[in-house]
């Protein structure tokens, strides 16, 4: 129920067993030759299994099919074993940097059509890379599947061809920009980097972050980048991973065809385990553009899957996870900290405990202090250990996560691919559960014994810039310069190429031979005599419920003064009832495997509720407590109050955040749609205990609340379950007021300074429309497909295929019940802040004069059109569905509508359309950055400047 500051990991990465098939089996005479089986996972009535076969192609490619047929979709995933820990010292990234290659086409795909063709399947498509492993992933209909393994395949053997100096170049740019956006112009961005480099001695492959050094990345060409590709990425050395509506002798024909002839790569042997260790407490100082100190302390553990792993993971819930840890009860709910928590991150060859705490903003964030409460609180760790009760509580969230993790055919197969990679063994989620279910108080407190307490640790400060005396300690660690090798070219004729036979016309995209149909869940409705009403579906591939109650309670029916009130509410909501209090209510969802949350959005507070079906009437119990009887303590108001104060300074500063609410201002001036959703420190400051009560009694009302339940539960029994809402009184929620917006005139550009900032977002921004789901807003967003709705849109291929300005440039229609914006938007290098200003307007009037061609209205329909299949997939998605449905008043067959108009929208149409909406004269511009040197550059354009001081 609590939200922190800092992302935490998770407990546990969900695993279990499998049964080997003996090797008489008959199975073996159905296979393709060249294919092996080697074993086999049934489903199991008595124990959490993901059912697959595993086997293995002559050349050493590993492949698990998972079929599951409860949707028209499937999930593709080739895992490689190799991660920024595979590389040399001096050629850092390389793993990385690869993976944005291997989307740059290969010898039988065109540049960037790896994208295009499947978007145009109306699928979705990722890559990740991290220390141990890339991945390269899509989702589509499961129509599409030989066409995923005719791409897939031609990427992991016929790749080279294709890679050019040029193509390198660009992706070393966006791999550029991409560290800058996420590194050096995130609040706290590279404390990750600094740690590792503290913990780590120079060359150990835990040393840099998967990203990598930039002047490493510099100092290399595209040879260096062949050679790293032909060393890692053999068949021997990945696992394709197929799950979903599959033909298993289809798909293994598919497979043999597309990856049986290409050749084995080099060996590949396990790495050896190396977890860090340390001959001396290190401190470390990052000074950075932030205004709330954070103190974060590791300690080297073990590494992946060594047996004190489990017992090291409840550690570090009991520690940091939770109303219930000692972190949280000694220093957050004490107001000495803002967030502070623990997390144990576990990798391959080695593992590291955290804690951290953030301080408060202004002078009260002496992390000296913050440090002591740290150590202290281990120290009472220490004395006092853990409760066999509060391993309950870790043991049911873990049994019911193995639960919900089997909801969507890409959770699974993901599972699947990630231990085949790791323990060679694909379902592991029962071995896993064995092994929580065996920690008992002593092993816990042994592990931190065993690599806590007394042990060496890297304490990282991060303080503000120029903030020094704000650590918890001078620095005794500072990177030293690096010892970099001679860097020695690599020529062509170095390179060991391996050359597939061409055993078939590779040229040949497959054909798409049947059709997919998405169908509509099908609902029912229920209506209570108080005004409440429910839409529902059930849905029984997991023992399952998920349930959302939706308040007439969003920031829209705020008072102008009282900015980010209901969110406050939200929050109040969530510290227990006037019967028990959070820590025991926390506990009980714990044990059920449950969760409650509440938050507010613009025009409702969702309550949100998952559960196992069986423990459906206990949960339903803790709602019903929290909902009607709150306790509104004001003690406990006067900590959240301070969190959310603390929380806003930290969304504040950041540059995304900045833009957004420069854009709010620019197109609405002075009327509520111009403020920040999570209230000023100005309005929070001044709001109230009563306020909250009041709120709350004006707004969590029956009378138009709206209740969403899906899962595996009948609508009878639903009725029976939530009868209790029928005794529920109370009048209906206070209307919104219409606001009127006034008309800009003329185009200026506003400059909000975030000084010293390496990049720079830049917005083209003007007033939309209000939401509709089949008129002129849903045509405009399906003019806007082609232009910046995709990734082969011409403004990202623009600034960021073929300019390199940016990691990623985007288009978008927002819009609420009453207003709307149009937002074309991109982070780019500070040093092309202009050029990309001019592209924007560039490409939004060429294709507002010509509007789309033949080709991209193709795309765009085959692309919007076959998207469905993917949309119903799990409990969410569904909820989601329905909860639109519901909220915004939507026909229940509107996305059958919207695909007929898909189908039958005409090109004047959308040419029309664009004209409209895209002519470059009528948006407003905006650009997040460093003001002073951006200025005079920006004074080229001959557009009005304005500098802009936004709310905060």
């Amino acid at each position: 129920m609590k939200k922190v500051l800092l992302g935490t990991f998770s407990l546990i990465a969900i695993a279990g067993c499998s049964y080997n098939v003996p090797s008489s089996t008959s199975f073996f005479s159905s296979l393709p030759e060249g294919v092996t089986l080697v074993e086999e996972v049934k489903p199991s009535k008595d124990k959490v299994v993901i059912p697959y076969t595993k086997y293995q192609l002559d050349n050493g490619l590993t492949v698990i099919l998972s079929p599951d047929d409860s949707d028209p979709l499937v999930h593709v995933d080739v895992t490689y074993h190799v991660g920024s820990a595979r590389e040399q010292i001096g050629k850092s990234g390389f793993a990385h940097f690869f993976e944005h290659m291997m989307f740059q086409g290969s010898e039988n795909v065109g540049d960037q059509q790896h994208f295009k063709i499947i978007t145009e399947a109306g699928g979705s498509l990722n890559g990740t890379t991290n220390r141990d492993r890339t991945n390269y992933f899509e989702t589509v209909p499961s129509n599409q599947l030989e066409k995923m393994l005719w791409l897939e395949s031609d990427r992991m053997g016929f790749l080279l061809d294709a890679v050019s100096q040029k193509k390198f170049e660009v992706q070393r740019g966006t791999v550029k920009n991409e560290r800058a956006q996420s590194y050096e112009n995130r609040p706290y961005g590279l404390m990750w980097e600094r740690m590792g480099e503290a913990l780590y001695p120079e060359g150990h492959p835990y040393s840099w972050q998967p990203i990598g050094y930039v002047e490493d990345l510099d100092r290399v060409d595209v040879n260096d980048l062949k050679a790293f590709f032909l060393r890692w990425y053999g068949p021997n050395n990945a696992a394709l991973t197929i799950g979903g509506d599959i033909d298993v002798d289809d798909t293994l024909e598919w497979v043999n065809k597309y990856f049986g002839p290409i050749p084995q790569g080099p060996e590949v042997k396990a790495a050896d385990k190396q977890p860090a260790v340390l001959t001396e407490d290190k401190y470390i100082t990052l000074e950075d553009n932030i205004r709330q100190p954070m103190v974060l302390v590791g300690w080297p553990t073990t590494y992946r899957g060594e047996e004190t792993q489990a017992s090291l993971n409840a550690l570090s819930n009991v520690l940091g996870s939770g109303t219930n840890s000692y972190l949280y009860q000694n220093l957050v709910k004490t107001q000495k900290a803002v967030s502070a928590g623990s997390f144990h991150d576990c990798a391959e060859l080695a593992c590291t405990m955290y804690v951290y705490a953030m301080g408060n903003s202004g002078e009260k964030g002496d992390l000296t202090v913050l440090n002591k409460e740290l150590m202290d609180t281990l120290e009472q760790f220490s004395k006092e250990g853990v409760q066999q009760d509060r391993l309950d509580q870790i043991t049911g969230m873990a049994e019911a996560d193995a639960v919900f993790a089997l909801q969507s055919v890409k959770g699974k197969v993901s599972q699947l691919a990630s231990n085949q990679t790791f323990y060679g063994q694909p379902d592991r989620i029962e071995s896993q559960l064995d092994q929580i279910r065996a920690v008992t108080p002593d092993s816990v407190s042994k592990a931190y014994q065993d690599f806590i307490e007394g042990k060496h640790k890297v304490t990282l400060s991060v303080v503000p810039k120029k903030r020094l005396d704000l650590a918890v300690r001078e620095a005794t660690f500072t990177t030293p310069t690096r010892t970099l090798p001679e860097y020695a070219k690599v020529t062509e004729d170095q390179l060991d190429f391996r050359k597939a036979p061409n055993t078939f016309d590779r040229s040949v995209m497959p054909e798409v031979t049947f059709g997919v149909k998405a169908t509509m869940p099908e609902l029912y409705r229920m209506y209570f005599a108080n005004g409440m009403g429910l839409i529902g579906t059930v849905t029984s591939e997991t023992p399952t419920v998920q349930l959302q109650i939706q308040l007439p309670a969003g920031e829209r029916y705020v008072r102008q003064g009282q900015e980010g009130l209901a969110n406050l509410t939200a929050s109040m909501m969530e510290e227990g009832s006037t019967k028990r209090a959070v820590e025991e209510l926390q506990a009980t969802l714990d044990k059920l495997g449950s969760s409650v949350s509440i938050s507010a959005g613009s025009y409702t507070t969702n309550i949100s509720v998952s559960t196992l079906e069986k423990n459906l009437p206990q949960t339903l119990a803790i709602v019903q407590e929290v909902l009607f009887e709150p306790k509104f303590d004001e003690q406990d108001f006067e900590r959240v109050k301070k969190q959310m104060l603390e929380g806003v300074v930290y969304q504040h500063q950041q540059p995304s955040w900045m833009a957004s609410q420069a854009t709010r201002e620019v197109l609405f001036g002075d009327t509520v749609f111009a403020r920040a959703s999570d209230g000023t420190q100005e309005s929070l400051s001044k709001l109230t205990l009563d306020d909250v009560k009041k709120f709350y009694g004006q707004h969590y009302t029956p009378e138009g609340a709206n209740i969403v339940v899906v899962g595996d539960i009948s609508k009878k029994e639903v009725g029976k379950q939530l009868q209790f809402f029928e005794q529920w009184q109370g009048d209906a929620a206070p209307l919104t007021r219409p606001q009127i917006v006034k008309e800009l005139s003329g185009q200026h550009l506003y400059l909000v300074d975030k000084p010293g900032a390496p990049q720079s977002i830049v917005r083209l921004v003007r007033k939309g429309l209000p939401f509709d789901a089949t008129g002129e807003l849903y045509l405009s967003q399906l003019a806007n497909f082609n232009l910046a709705g995709n990734f082969n849109s011409r403004i990202n291929q623009n600034l960021r295929e073929d300019k390199a300005y940016t990691y990623g440039a985007s288009g978008y229609f927002a819009s609420t019940r009453e207003t709307g914006a149009v937002v074309f938007s991109a982070q780019v290098r500070a040093n092309a802040t202009v050029p990309s200003i001019q592209e924007f307007i560039n490409e939004l009037n060429e294709f507002s004069q010509s509007g789309l061609t033949d080709e991209e209205v193709k795309f765009m329909r085959l692309a919007v059109g076959q998207q469905d299949a993917l949309k119903y997939e799990t409990p969410s998605q569904k909820a989601g569905l329905l909860s639109n449905i519901v909220a915004l008043s939507l026909d229940e067959n509107y996305l059958q509508q919207r695909n007929q108009i898909v189908e039958t929208v005409s090109k004047e149409t959308l040419n029309e359309l664009s004209k409209k909406w895209f002519d470059p004269n009528d948006y407003q511009i905006i650009v997040v950055g460093d003001a002073t040197s951006l200025r005079p550059q920006l004074e080229k354009l001959d557009i009005p400047i304005e500098e802009l001081e936004i709310i905060r």
